[in-house]
């Protein structure tokens, strides 16, 4: 994550100010650090020599040192065991002064709650909503590490996310949006350029595959029996057009003049006895 050998921009630095140090600390394998734990005080985002500290300071929690993450690499649970939190609106800025593609990557686990809507909030970048009614628990389950990647553009002094455009002044700010339900939070994030394929993704979870193939078969059940339904009350277009038939009623008059051809002669032959 540090800046590529010849000044190109690699994925930007994430840096701590440790509580017991005047100095900032950079990750040493080049992985984001986590935002929580006792021993960190302010996180820093570098790009090159600017250094930018958070715009609202949030306290932290170690609560899931005590639980394993699922779906993380073991060298990696740290970064889901520890959190930032607010009980209000809370955000970072970071300085991007290159133009080009790059991805926000944020780290999610729920470590406390057992259950869904007990947690959920937005998450706004430059004023944009990206992640909407983010609930981890009903997303992943409890313990299990979850990745919200968000890919964007910056060209001629203009921001691109997710089909949206605003003015860019060289700043991202990343909002964590109080919700009805609980604090925001977050565990770790960076910021890469790149795009999404780049990305290091997460181990693969049987049981959120299972979820993701029930959820694709009862769409597709759902779309059978809506076109079945769509064929039952399909509407004609125009008026219905009309049986030539159903006015004619030859076939219900022959028996009666069959009858009435025989009882003639009869009758004549009866009279003249």
């Amino acid at each position: 994550l540090l800046r590529e050998p010849g000044g190109a921009v690699g994925v930007i630095s994430v840096w701590f100010l440790s509580l017991y140090s005047s100095s900032a600390m950079p990750a040493e394998r080049g992985w984001p650090l986590p935002l929580g734990g006792s021993g960190v005080s302010a996180l820093f985002v570098c790009l090159a020599s600017d250094v930018v500290s958070l715009c609202f300071l949030s306290p932290a929690s170690d609560y899931g040192m005590k639980l394993p993450i699922l779906r993380s690499n073991p060298e990696d649970q740290i970064l889901y065991q520890t959190e930032r939190y607010n009980e209000e609106t809370f955000g970072y800025e970071v300085p991007i002064k290159e133009e080009g593609d790059y991805v926000l990557v944020l780290k999610f686990a729920e470590v406390y709650f057992a259950q869904s809507q007990q947690k959920v909030f937005d998450v706004r970048l430059n004023g944009h909503v990206v992640v909407k009614d983010l609930d981890i628990f009903d997303r992943v389950g409890h313990s299990t590490a979850h990745d919200e990647i968000i890919p964007m553009s910056i060209r001629k002094g203009k921001l691109s996310v997710q089909g949206e455009v605003s003015t860019f002044t060289g700043k991202l700010y990343i909002e964590f949006v109080k919700g009805y339900y609980d604090n925001p939070k977050v565990c770790a994030l960076y910021i890469m350029a790149g795009t999404v394929d780049d990305v290091p993704k997460l181990q693969p979870h049987p049981g959120l595959e299972k979820k993701e193939e029930e959820e694709e078969e009862e769409e597709y059940d759902e779309g059978s029996n809506l076109k079945r339904q769509t064929n039952k009350n399909r509407v004609q277009s125009g008026p219905r057009t009309p049986n030539p038939y159903a006015s004619d009623n030859s076939s219900l008059m022959f028996p009666i003049l069959v009858a009435f051809g025989v009882f003639i002669p009869t009758l004549f032959c009866l009279c003249r006895l």
